[in-house]
């Protein structure tokens, strides 16, 4: 399938994206009177209620930069938002449960304020980055690893442009590549000296939008050390461009923090420490590229590396709406929003309303 069928769905998808600015302050005049509207049908409602969650900034305007603030209203729009269906970056990290200052679904429930209503928000990057180890070639002082990517929309190929980075032990590598065609590959040498394991961080914009950058993160083994599952030692918490970095296992020692994006890496330093947590300050970047926060230790003798990113998606928060019979009807919207100059898919469903 040609690249310019996927670029073709993000011209409509953002096509669509000005028509519905054009309709937001409609849709929040229309906002107080969706519940005693029994004109309308129940797919009409939950879209306004959809819209309403992203349209507005909810109260406090800025909750999502205090870790203690629950809001009394929900919404997800910066509360500076100038443009439509752009989302405050701190609101959506504490959507996703990895955050020690997440918000619980009843939390999010109780400040929607509508009684028979249940949701759940889903947001992920517009398209996908899968990484592969195709191949490893060991020599005598060194191994070689052959990675196969592809990016791709709904199994349309989205040609893209890749940076990509390599941190194990002391190492950080990087690089760049081409995927025209969706596809490519490129090799990652260590030496055997280094610590394993290892972790891939792949980023892919888009050819045709640099607005639209995804990214995809791989753990390998290396020295004959396997990863071990995310988030065994440390709970990684970004908000109001800091990282919280909280210990979730005995005897760790930290090592470096790293920031990578797609045209940025380096080293953070440690800013201070609060109730056990070490605390790193989040530059502000140029570009539109999410960035991914990589903290590393040792567990005794052993290496480890864990990671998240912020804006902190892929995420999703709310009810869970499979295989639910009570709910007569679910509506699902999809929507293309911005976080901090990026595009991102966002899709909210809608369930539990009355007519």
């Amino acid at each position: 399938m040609p690249a310019v069928s996927v670029d073709t769905f993000f011209a409509c998808s953002l096509m669509v994206l000005l028509v519905l600015t054009a309709m937001a302050t409609t849709s929040k005049v229309l906002y107080p009177y969706i519940e005693n509207s029994a004109g309308k049908n129940k797919s009409m409602k939950a879209m306004e209620i959809s819209r309403y969650l992203l349209l507005t900034a909810g109260y406090p305007v800025n909750w999502g930069h205090d870790s203690q603030t629950v809001p009394s209203s929900l919404g997800f729009a910066f509360a500076e938002v100038a443009v439509p269906y752009d989302l405050d970056v701190d609101k959506i990290s504490r959507l996703n449960s990895a955050n020690r200052y997440s918000l619980s679904y009843a939390q999010m429930f109780s400040a929607l304020g509508m009684p028979d209503v249940s949701f759940r928000v889903q947001m992920d990057p517009c398209f996908n980055v899968t990484i592969e180890l195709a191949g490893t070639y060991t020599l005598p002082s060194e191994t070689v690893y052959e990675f196969g990517i592809m990016t791709d929309k709904n199994g349309l190929v989205v040609a893209s442009d890749l940076a990509w980075y390599v941190v194990a032990g002391e190492y950080l590598g990087s690089g760049t590549a081409l995927a025209l065609e969706g596809r490519t590959s490129f090799n990652v040498t260590m030496q055997d000296v280094v610590d394993g394991p290892g972790l891939l961080v792949v980023f892919a914009r888009s050819c045709y939008d640099d607005r639209m950058v995804s990214f995809g993160v791989h753990g390998f083994a290396h020295g004959s050390v396997s990863p071990e599952p995310a988030g065994i030692f440390l709970r990684l918490s970004p908000l109001n461009d800091v990282l919280d970095v909280y210990p979730l296992a005995e005897n760790l020692s930290m090592s470096d923090v790293y920031v990578v994006t797609f045209s940025h890496n380096f080293t953070l330093a440690s800013s201070g420490s609060s109730n056990q947590s070490a605390l790193y300050g989040i530059p502000r970047l140029v570009g539109s590229s999410p960035i991914v926060l990589v903290a590393t230790g040792w567990n005794g003798s052993g290496f480890f590396a864990e990671w998240t990113a912020y804006p902190q998606v892929p995420v999703v928060a709310g009810a869970d709406f499979a295989g639910t019979v009570g709910i007569a009807e679910v509506s699902a919207f999809q929507y293309v929003v911005s976080v901090r100059g990026g595009l991102y898919k966002c899709t909210i469903w809608v369930g539990g309303l009355r007519e």
